[in-house]
């Protein structure tokens, strides 16, 4: 069970940076050397993004090096595509590696380490099927069963291992796994597989290999072949470092590095699984890997958020020992807040529009009004907008019979609007079914803002867009994609799917946005912050998603 907790700040919980600031102190370490290490299957996460901060801003604290490295040794579910998606990624996220490297680069020196093993009488080939392996790994409570071939002698396993290598033997035929400790009270060190046949098209090695490293064997490699020095993971793999250890010194490897383990990051209402990311792009939940419900980072890039909140709210998170805890994603939404408040321009949407007509206001006659651009920010300065007798109101601003404390529109009532002037709800118009379809009223053109008005107040004011020359636009409002409810037995988390994840509505937003372009950012009154969406806009209609809404209840302080 999850416990929903508000870390600690980073700069009082990250244990790894007080570890290489003493290794440097006492000499253990010359140069800080960490990795980021992403196996090319589908496309990163916010999850990662931790991992990737992690890394990065540790070497760079310490004047060290960050590598970027594929794990590309299953050929079966790799592609170019998740490549090129996670350098954009990275970059994106405002860090540059010192050197790219693949693991597939090492597949030869791999190999060469396997022979090692196997010389010393390390690692066996072994005939057991998968299936028959598990059967005889044994529990946590049990010991495993040595496999009938783990005698073999060192010439035959030698034999067996170039053949396979050679592709005499089909998939699954022959494995090659360490030879440890079959009663090891760690699962991990029951004589692992490291070596598998898989006859598959590799996108970095081509048909030059029919046989693959497993991932517990190729990182430690990895790391020590690229002279890491602080290999930094999250906690699921605390329970393989004897693993990592084991094959760093039976493979006699010159760089002996040390992995370091931190508990993951895990928000609310979300998976943060690669596979289940895949299958709701698969099963078409979504509209791709970088839909603005998926916690990917192509995902929030086209929601709006920007890097450097998410790398504050990394940094909030804090770095510990712990991989029981939730993170709500209202504090991720805090740091869009916070970063978004000072920079996006404040102009008026109107999301769900009802036409209102001030009937006392010139025909054919159109005004420019002053508008400031961010209130919290002078030097953003001001932007025109264009008023006229016909303009546009949110059709929530409007009550023909208002409920007590209702302060914006209804018939015989006064409300400001904004950056304008007052106007009053004279006439209601309806269609045949009668829904409201249009008012009429009145304006005081004594009460121009700015003008310095006090004859009388009024207690609403409204937004509004003018209704020539506003631009129409599509607006995306989201609601968390997975609901965090306790599911009934048998379910998947496909049954937690909030049916209102995405809200579609189409509306209008001022003239003076007919410029506005991909990944713009903008609060809209009243609405929250908006970016355009970079893949659905067009020249003819833009297309807004809601980053976030202006309110929230998180308190950074933790008061």
């Amino acid at each position: 069970m999850m416990e929903t907790t508000k870390p600690a700040p980073a700069s009082s919980t990250n244990y790894i940076k007080t570890i290489i600031a003493e290794d440097l102190k006492t000499g253990k370490t010359q140069e800080v050397v960490t990795r980021f290490p992403p196996e090319p299957n589908g496309y990163l996460h916010i999850g990662h993004a931790k991992s990737i901060c992690l890394n990065f801003e540790l070497a760079d604290e310490f004047k060290g090096r960050t590598h970027l490295r594929f794990d590309d040794t299953n050929p079966l579910k790799e592609d170019t595509e998740y490549v090129k998606s996670i350098k954009e990624d990275v970059q994106w996220l405002g860090f540059e590696w010192d050197k790219l490297f693949f693991a597939s680069d090492y597949f030869g020196e791999m190999y060469d380490r396997a022979v090692v093993l196997i010389k010393k009488g390390k690692a066996f080939v072994c005939d057991l099927t998968a299936e028959q392996i598990r059967e005889t790994r044994g529990t946590l409570t049990q010991p495993g069963q040595n496999s009938p071939y783990r005698d073999r002698s060192v010439e035959e396993n030698f034999d067996l291992f170039e053949r396979m290598r050679a592709g005499e033997f089909k998939d699954g035929e022959k494995v090659l796994r360490a030879k440890i400790d079959m009663a090891s009270p760690n699962i991990n060190m029951r004589d692992p597989v490291i070596y598998r046949i898989a006859h598959a098209h590799h996108h970095n090695t081509g048909d030059k290999w029919c046989i693959y490293p497993m991932y517990d064997f190729a990182h430690p490699l990895e790391d020590a072949i690229e002279g890491v020095t602080h290999s930094i993971c999250t906690m699921e793999f605390a329970d393989h470092r004897p693993l990592y250890d084991w094959v760093i010194e039976e493979c006699e490897m010159e760089c002996v590095p040390h992995q370091y383990e931190f508990g993951r990051l895990n928000l609310t209402n979300t998976v943060m699984s690669k596979r289940l990311l895949k299958q709701l792009v698969e099963e078409k939940v979504v509209d791709g890997w970088d839909d603005p419900r998926m916690p990917t980072i192509s995902g929030l890039r086209r929601k709006g958020y920007t890097p450097e909140a998410i790398r504050d709210f990394i940094r909030e998170t804090g770095v510990v020992k712990t991989n029981n805890s939730i993170v709500e994603e209202k504090m991720l939404e805090h740091f869009i807040r916070e970063d978004l408040k000072l920079k996006a321009l404040r102009t008026m949407a109107v999301l769900n529009p009802l036409k209102v007509v001030i009937t006392n206001y010139p025909e054919g006659q159109t005004e420019l009004l002053d508008a400031e651009n961010n209130p919290e920010n002078e030097s953003m300065g001001h932007r025109q907008i264009p008023f006229s007798r016909e303009i546009y109101i949110e059709r929530d601003d409007f009550m023909e019979e208002p409920v007590k404390g209702y302060f914006r529109l209804f018939p015989g009532n006064e409300v400001r609007l904004k950056n304008a002037y007052f106007i009053k709800c004279e006439e209601v118009v309806k269609d045949a079914d009668g829904n409201v379809t249009e008012l009429r009223c009145t304006y005081d053109p004594e009460t121009k803002s700015g003008s310095g008005f006090t004859g009388r107040k009024v207690k609403g004011t409204i937004h509004w867009v003018e209704a020539m020359q506003a631009r129409p636009a599509e607006f995306r409002l989201y609601e968390a994609l997975i609901l965090d409810e306790d599911m009934a037995e048998g379910l998947s988390f496909l049954d937690n799917i909030n049916p209102n994840s995405l809200e579609t509505l189409q509306g209008f937003v001022e003239s003076n946005m007919s410029e506005a372009k991909g990944q713009d950012k903008f609060q809209f009154f009243r609405h929250g912050y908006f970016n355009v969406d970079p893949k659905q806009t067009t020249a003819e209609k833009l297309v807004f998603n809601r980053i976030v809404s202006l309110k929230s209840s998180f308190d950074a302080k933790g008061k």
